[in-house]
């Protein structure tokens, strides 16, 4: 365990690391002195993608780099979660600067009546494939179907959308990732028969798909939205949301064609989603709430934060995103661009979608002692 010294020390040099180089967002313009102000290694950029939207809330963003280096983003939007009105929109990032919110896929059937949609993910296979939008429609999680669009300009305009086949809802909430013979690896899960973590693997994601269960343990968990990381040794690792306050994982030797019981990992869960990225590095970064949940199963939401971890295993802190009390700042996606950055986008209060850069080899690692977030940590300020 790290000394308190060694960890203080740790926050000096981060706080004059800010002051004497004066951070700067990849040669747009430099970041205003409030978005300066946290003191945080390795902060590039830190922004809303919209001020104001056609829309009262928003949740549950995703984001992806396209074939041409620009960024798009997604999310669901309406009255409220839910509701009929409840549609899929999309931002896109180019020229140093989000575009308006356009919404691209609404629940609205042949007859005219209207469900809401839920969850969108994108991914943006190699090659000249087109950019693949996945999310859900229907009136809950309960009784939701998966659909996808796709798009050969980046997100600019959608040619096509599909229903697909039943059983299958492909990528519930993060990012799936590409195996070594192409196929495509899904998280997901279902919530009609309790919470359960499942995998959906795609040769062809329009219509060639397997679905993969995931065995209990001696501990049951209700789990869901489990976000996927390669290792090294050809390994993967799943870790999931549950009800239990822990955030639980799944490992796999065969890529992804089974899975071990779910265990639980050594980091809190208030009952929120989460979601991490395996860098070019070698090292993990997951977003989450480091809180628990309430008896009811429904926790806090109102701090969000960034571990690191070299094996998956043993996690240290590295950022508080954000801190406030009775807040929501929920749902982040994480990628990592051709550039080497970490683009993270998250929801915030539910009025709108944050979004931040950052540079991952400036961030360090601050050991947790008994899971606990290093308090001198959660006192700096949080990002602006």
């Amino acid at each position: 365990m790290a000394s308190s010294a060694y960890r203080w020390g740790w926050v000096m040099t981060a706080m004059v690391f800010s002051i004497h180089t004066g951070i700067f967002n990849a040669g747009d313009r430099p970041l205003q002195a409030e978005q300066q102000s946290g003191g945080w290694p390795g902060l590039i950029r830190s922004e809303f993608i919209f001020e104001e939207a056609p829309f009262a809330q928003c949740h549950a963003s995703t984001i992806v780099e396209t074939h041409d280096g620009s960024l798009a983003a997604a999310w669901f939007g309406g009255t409220r979660e839910g509701k009929p009105d409840v549609g899929i929109w999309l931002a896109r990032w180019t020229n140093g600067r989000w575009s308006e919110p356009q919404e691209v896929a609404t629940g609205a059937g042949a007859d005219g009546h209207r469900e809401p949609c839920w969850n969108p993910v994108l991914y943006q296979p190699p090659g000249e494939a087109p950019l693949l939008l996945f999310f859900k429609v229907g009136p809950s999680p309960r009784r939701w179907w998966g659909e996808m669009m796709g798009s050969t300009d980046g997100g600019r305009t959608w040619r096509w959308r599909r229903r697909l086949p039943d059983g299958l809802l492909g990528p519930i909430r993060c990012k799936p990732i590409r195996l070594d013979d192409k196929t495509l690896l899904c998280g997901s899960s279902t919530e009609h028969d309790g919470w359960r973590v499942h995998f959906e693997l795609a040769r062809h994601p329009g219509d060639s798909w397997q679905r993969v269960t995931v065995p209990e343990g001696p501990r049951k968990f209700q789990a869901i939205q489990p976000t996927i990381l390669q290792h090294a040794d050809g390994r993967l690792q799943a870790l999931c949301r549950t009800k239990e306050s822990v955030i639980a994982t799944t490992w796999s030797a065969d890529q992804g064609r089974s899975w071990s019981a779910l265990e639980a990992a050594d980091l809190p869960n208030p009952n929120s989603g989460i979601d991490a990225v395996t860098l070019d590095d070698g090292r993990f970064l997951l977003v989450y709430n480091h809180l628990t949940s309430g008896r009811t199963g429904w926790g806090r939401r109102g701090m969000l934060n960034m571990a690191i971890s070299r094996d998956g295993r043993s996690w240290q802190a590295a950022m508080v995103l954000e801190k406030e009390k009775g807040a929501e700042f929920s749902y982040p996606a994480v990628i990592q661009t051709r550039d080497g950055r970490v683009h993270i986008t998250y929801t915030w209060k539910r009025r709108r979608i944050k979004h931040v850069v950052l540079d991952p080899a400036a961030l360090k690692g601050v050991p947790m002692a008994d899971g606990k977030w290093p308090q001198e940590l959660e006192a700096l300020p949080p990002l602006k």
